[in-house]
């Protein structure tokens, strides 16, 4: 009989080791190619996202968050190990049209358990928090001659800080304040000159009259076009972040971020509403950007996995190896990505966490160097230094596919 390591390793993964494929040149996707990065924060649990099923150890260690595709409210097979979250509508669709791969056991070099320097790390493009002060998407755009950056974001993050030129955006804050404040606050504005004018302008924002835009910012996108003012949350950001990409002239790459992923307890709810949330968004970002959707590869990636036993609130805990997702016209996707090491008996981390077998800069390298031209000198001297040990992920990138 087949030892459980036979079985994942002869008869499962196939679909789930590293790709393999010829390497593809810049010019397959040619010069006018999109990047869009979206970073959520609070690490998201990557048994949860893309459940490994057909694992043997995989329904004993999970109990009541295990998901297949025989479940009730099913999980989206991908083939026979791995699924998509049952939340995963529309990515289970780019899936089925090799748009969409998601990348299983993956984390930064960082694998430690600190928010904040698990972030840092995914960030700055270095093996350790703190080990620079700029972000690598940043200095990935010094080197590509005259293109401009944009971080969808209320403040600068840092892996869009440094010497290239990015642009900033997000949607207002709510601007409901109860009328009778505002009557009671109109005299004591209208008695200060400086004051008078903005506070005018404020109040007929809240009542939806005419507002004078100011400039990027000060309305939320709709379909790719200022709108409306609206709350902010991923598919409002990322369908502005498409709506911007869209344009002949618009920035060639991007940055998104969302918070609210970290699942201490009551993990099936968080979940299913966040990467509803998620999906949302990907359907607002290809709507949103177009026709260059063919042109464009997103990666998603959060900062670290989490555990791989549930605690005793219904969550799990920070831990290690994660899920990262591609997505984009580009992409050759439709399989799953990334060398998966087992949870079984032995093949935890510190027993306790998914054994990280790829770099999240691996991911980044493949994409940045096949995708957007960027040498691998480059990628190892400037974008990513001290990176020469980590190989760059080949056979990300297809070629461009003509609009439907």
């Amino acid at each position: 009989m087949a030892t459980r390591r036979q079985f994942l390793v002869g008869s499962a993964l196939g679909a789930a080791t590293l790709l393999v494929w010829p390497k593809l040149t810049f010019a397959a996707t040619g010069s006018d190619t999109r990047f869009l990065f979206v970073l959520l924060r609070g690490g998201l649990d990557g048994l949860e996202s893309v459940p490994p099923y057909g694992d043997p150890g995989y329904q004993a260690i999970r109990g009541a968050l295990a998901l297949s595709p025989s479940a009730d409210k099913p999980a989206h097979k991908l083939d026979n190990v791995f699924a998509l979250h049952p939340s995963f509508d529309y990515a289970s669709q780019l899936y089925a049209q090799g748009q969409f791969m998601p990348v299983v056991a993956a984390a930064p070099p960082y694998w430690g358990r600190s928010h904040f320097q698990a972030q840092n790390c995914v960030e700055n493009g270095t093996a350790k928090p703190d080990g620079a002060q700029t972000g690598w998407l940043n200095r990935c755009i010094t080197c590509i001659p005259g293109v401009d950056g944009l971080a969808c974001a209320a403040v600068m993050p840092l892996t869009m800080r440094g010497t290239a030129k990015v642009e900033t955006w997000s949607p207002p804050l709510p601007t409901e304040v109860n009328p009778i404040l505002l009557q009671k606050l109109q005299p004591l504005y209208a008695a200060d000159t400086r004051l008078a004018a903005p506070f005018a302008r404020a109040v007929a924002q809240q009542n939806d009259s005419p507002v004078p835009q100011s400039g990027v910012g000060t309305m939320a996108m709709q379909n790719g076009k200022p709108g409306k003012k609206a709350a902010g949350g991923l598919p409002v950001m990322m369908g502005a972040a498409g709506g911007f990409m869209g344009k002949t002239d618009g920035p060639r790459i991007a940055f998104v971020e969302d918070d609210g992923w970290d699942t201490h307890a009551n993990e099936a709810a968080i979940v299913t509403r966040k990467i509803a949330e998620l999906d949302a968004g990907l359907k607002a970002f290809h709507d949103a950007i177009g026709a260059q959707w063919q042109r464009t590869v997103l990666i998603v990636a959060t900062e670290f996995g989490r555990t791989a036993h549930i605690n005793g609130t219904g969550g799990t805990d920070h831990g290690t190896g994660g899920s990262m997702f591609l997505a984009g016209g580009a992409l050759r996707g439709g399989r799953v990505a990334g060398q998966w090491p087992g949870i079984g008996s032995g093949e935890l981390f510190q027993n306790r966490d998914v054994h990280a077998t790829t770099d999240f800069r691996s991911v980044f390298k493949g994409v940045l160097s096949e995708h957007l031209g960027v040498p691998e000198s480059r990628l190892e001297a400037t974008v990513f230094p001290g990176s020469n040990a980590v190989e760059p992920l080949g056979g990300l990138v297809a070629a461009t596919r003509t609009a439907a």
